[in-house]
């Protein structure tokens, strides 16, 4: 993990790490229809090349999800946008993310969110993503090693819960940790296994379920992995 000293460098990266490939990226998301300035802006300003192995650095700003070791990927640029952008709809203050992963899509709620929790499973990402955080002074999040499956009880309720791996039934003991009228934004698998990006409202005991469009992630899965 890089030192303090090498932060300004590094934040500023050069050739395809540069402030200027960033721009382009944010200009790709405007084009492809992500409408919310702060997402923009955020994205543009965060070094998502630090969240990746130096080998694949080179490749941040494409359009693509990438791997990250231990079978899971950091999703592609626009992914993450669009699940934050859903995310800032609904105004919320506390927010829980199941499926830290590398830590990106989390360091880009932390600027725009009040209080950020997340929970990841692997300890290696885990540790990762906990250090690079820590480096970028990601100071409202709190992280734990846990299955992401039993949430954060002791913290709920949440305004909102994001899941980053695709769940086949809808984890109604996530639900349970919503604020009334809150809102769980997940990729769900219907009956043939297609995965839609779904909007889940909790309304006192019943949950009502939108799809927006389809998606492919890893799947999510139970256990911790040390």
């Amino acid at each position: 993990m890089h030192s303090p000293e090498q932060l300004p460098e590094l934040l500023r990266g050069v050739g395809m790490t540069s402030q200027r490939t960033r721009d382009r990226m944010t200009a790709r998301l405007a084009a492809q229809g992500i409408e919310d300035d702060r997402v923009l802006q955020v994205m543009a300003g965060e070094p998502r090349h630090l969240f990746l192995d130096e080998a694949l650095a080179h490749r941040a700003y494409e359009d693509t999800s990438l791997p990250i070791g231990h079978g899971q990927t950091l999703s592609q640029p626009w992914m993450v946008a669009r699940m934050t952008e859903l995310v800032l709809s609904e105004s919320p203050r506390r927010v829980l993310e199941i499926g830290t992963g590398s830590g990106y899509q989390t360091l880009i709620l932390s600027r725009l969110i009040p209080e950020l929790w997340s929970v990841e499973r692997i300890n290696g990402l885990h540790h990762r993503a906990s250090a690079r955080l820590r480096l970028l002074q990601a100071h409202n999040v709190r992280l734990r090693l846990a299955d992401g499956g039993h949430g954060w009880p002791e913290s709920a309720p949440f305004d909102v819960i994001l899941l980053t791996a695709c769940a086949h039934e809808l984890p109604e003991v996530l639900v349970s940790q919503l604020a009334d009228g809150g809102v769980m934004i997940l990729p769900l698998a219907d009956i043939d296994g297609e995965q839609w990006l779904t909007r889940v409202r909790r309304d006192g005991n019943q949950s009502h379920v939108q799809r927006l469009e389809r998606v492919r992630f890893v799947p999510l899965l139970q256990g911790v992995i040390r």
